[in-house]
């Protein structure tokens, strides 16, 4: 059971709707923020965890020349093949896993009293995550913006942002699990950081 005096917030939202500058405002508030996405790209980095077993499962054609995985080629296996998808997670998520505890261990010792699960899988691990959590907090925008957000930022074309909005949850499916939702679709950095500083009270920041 977790400890009453310890506040656990998973925070997700789609690609593009403004979850990492969420977590950052709450980081910055004294969460400790344990960020899913970040420890995922540190285990698939030159000389991360998961790239020798990438390696066997998927050949060397997945590593670049950096000895990273190569993440625009696996998104096009993944793309064509739907196994290749849960043949990756099966690889990084146990990966996540650990870090995270690890991560969350290192917090409590530290005097943390709330840890922010920052996870954009969320919704689609079903109750894995929710049970470990006391609220949800959903970070929502419609798709449209979504997709100018990261073509804009990444410079990806249109229809690879399609795809990988595709591949995350709907945007019914996050806003059924949210406990809390900020609808971020056109606000400044001032008027989010207002909305963050409403709800934080509830979570103990």
């Amino acid at each position: 059971m977790n400890n009453p005096r310890i506040w656990r917030l998973g925070l997700t939202g789609g690609i593009g709707s403004g979850k990492s500058t969420v977590a950052g405002m709450l980081a910055a508030r004294g969460a400790v923020v344990m960020d899913a996405d970040a420890i995922s790209r540190s285990v698939t980095a030159p000389g991360g965890l998961a790239i020798a077993p990438i390696g066997r499962a998927f050949g060397a054609a997945m590593i670049g020349p950096d000895g990273a995985m190569d993440r625009q080629a696996m998104r096009e296996r993944i793309f064509r093949d739907a196994s290749a998808k849960r043949q990756l997670e099966a690889i990084i998520h146990p990966l996540v896993s650990r870090i995270t505890t690890e991560q969350v261990q290192a917090a409590l010792q530290n005097g943390s009293r709330c840890l922010v699960f920052d996870v954009p899988l969320l919704v689609e691990s079903g109750e894995r995550w929710r049970r470990q959590l006391n609220q949800v907090l959903v970070v929502d925008c419609d798709t449209d913006t979504q997709r100018q957000r990261v073509m804009a930022r990444s410079g990806l074309p249109a229809e690879e942002v399609d795809r990988i909005i595709a591949q995350q949850a709907r945007r019914e499916q996050r806003l059924a699990c949210a406990d809390v939702v900020i609808f971020n679709q056109s606000l400044t950095l001032i008027e989010l950081e207002a909305q963050i500083t409403q709800v934080a009270a509830d979570f103990g920041l």
